[in-house]
């Protein structure tokens, strides 16, 4: 599983033309079942996100009547809301009753702190949480959790799910195909995927960096 994940990663534009030329226009629901996966269970967060998008926006420029951009880019869009939103409502599921006392871990002090954050910055952490791997993944299932009121998580996924797709589809369309992006594509693929755990990243290493009392 790891060595097909880091050949995935790798070479994620030959598999993705070689995927197009087998299915053709059954690739838009199987990449439709990926950016679920990935933004909506949370088992599935080793799945591709980012390159993945990156990807499919530079093979829509070279092979524009098989896979079209616009298409992708609404396709995609929905996907990633229609995950965020079952992430939700398994949050909102399985969080009462997980938090009720039974649990010596899961303490009910720990839901009131989560409810009092989202009640404060549950817009911003769910719009922002879109571009962060990992996190992306967990914080709607978080928000569920937290009873964020579903109206504004609904409006923030919508603007943060669909601002991640067209940043990468479309970054991938027209910078994709460039000769020194193509020729290097595992490196920009691993490029990206370090750019966008920078956020991650940063705290931890802020952490370690300050002084110890």
């Amino acid at each position: 599983m790891l060595a097909w994940l880091i050949d995935l990663v790798l070479h994620l534009n030959r598999h993705l033309a070689a995927l197009l030329s087998e299915v053709g226009i059954w690739t838009y629901p199987i990449l439709f079942g990926v950016i679920f996966a990935q933004t909506g269970l949370v088992v599935a967060v080793f799945l591709p996100g980012d390159s993945l998008l990156f990807g499919v926006g530079a093979l829509a420029a070279v092979d524009a009547g098989t896979l079209s951009a616009p298409v992708a880019s609404l396709v995609l869009g929905c996907a990633a809301v229609l995950g965020y939103a079952v992430s939700y409502g398994l949050g909102r599921l399985i969080g009462p009753p997980a938090f009720s006392g039974r649990y010596r871990l899961l303490k009910v002090e720990y839901l009131r702190r989560t409810e009092a954050f989202f009640l404060r910055h549950g817009g911003k952490a769910i719009t922002v949480s879109c571009f962060i791997p990992v996190i992306r993944t967990c914080m709607p299932f978080v928000a569920g959790i937290g009873h964020m009121r579903y109206a504004s998580f609904q409006l923030y996924s919508i603007l943060g799910g669909f601002a991640w797709v067209l940043l990468l589809i479309w970054g991938g369309y027209f910078f994709g195909n460039v000769p020194l992006v193509r020729h290097n594509f595992g490196i920009v693929t691993l490029i990206i995927i370090v750019v966008s755990l920078i956020p991650v990243a940063m705290p931890f290493l802020k952490r370690r960096a300050s002084p110890a009392p």
